[in-house]
């Protein structure tokens, strides 16, 4: 039974926020397990950045969690990549570049083990870059110009994160392949098996959207507290 899929659009570790709110409520979506649950942090989309790599491993540790990471900056060639993601029970997802870390990771074949580990029950999250890349379209300022790009397409529609933070998102989420998500800094989208199952933020008053047929309206979105 394939794990849950969480877009996040901003906050969270790396963005400063150590309170751990987004991330207490990734680890409620783990499958059960005895032992320390293991997290997984794969930071491709950033150049594998080590001050990324070591606030990832701070708050995890922090939270009770076996993390570690797995860079492609430089590529380990004796470490078996699909066994890394197969025995995550979650796989953190960087912010970055989107366009480059698909690309790297199609290179590799990384994309198919990352699809075989999700459908054996390992849960994947991920913020901008890292949210972006699970759907069959994403906005993204990973281009000149920013505009839309074609994802993995495990989740349908297109997905927009940071949408408040700068105007061009929202115009373009308007356009958008419905359905097509917005998520607003703090708020986290959560997916089963490629369909919504909720929206939940860490900053008070901020909203996920979702366009269908009209414009773009807020979808119901949980306060994670306190």
């Amino acid at each position: 039974m394939s794990g849950a899929i969480v877009a996040i659009g901003g906050g969270g570790f790396l963005m400063e926020d150590t309170r751990g709110l987004q991330e207490r409520y990734l680890l409620t979506l783990l499958r059960a397990r005895e032992g320390r649950r293991r997290v997984l942090y794969l930071g491709t989309a950033s150049g594998d950045s080590e001050r990324a790599q070591l606030r990832f491993m701070k708050l995890f540790t922090e939270l009770g969690c076996e993390p570690s990471t797995l860079p492609f900056f430089p590529y380990e060639m004796k470490r078996d990549y699909g066994r890394a993601v197969r025995d995550a029970d979650l796989v953190y997802v960087g912010g970055g570049n989107t366009v480059a870390m698909v690309a790297v990771w199609r290179e590799f074949g990384f994309d198919a083990a990352l699809h075989a580990a999700w459908q054996d029950g390992t849960v994947l999250a991920g913020i901008s870059a890292g949210a972006n890349c699970w759907f069959e379209q994403y906005i993204t300022d990973s281009i000149p110009g920013g505009g839309t790009r074609a994802g993995l397409g495990w989740v349908p529609g297109t997905f927009c994160p940071h949408l408040d933070s700068e105007p061009w998102r929202q115009a373009l989420l308007a356009q958008a392949q419905a359905p097509a998500y917005g998520a607003q800094e703090g708020v986290m989208v959560c997916f089963d098996d490629g369909r919504f199952v909720e929206a939940v933020t860490s900053r008070d008053g901020q909203t996920a959207m979702l366009k269908t047929d009209g414009p773009p309206a807020p979808l119901p979105t949980r306060a994670l507290g306190p």
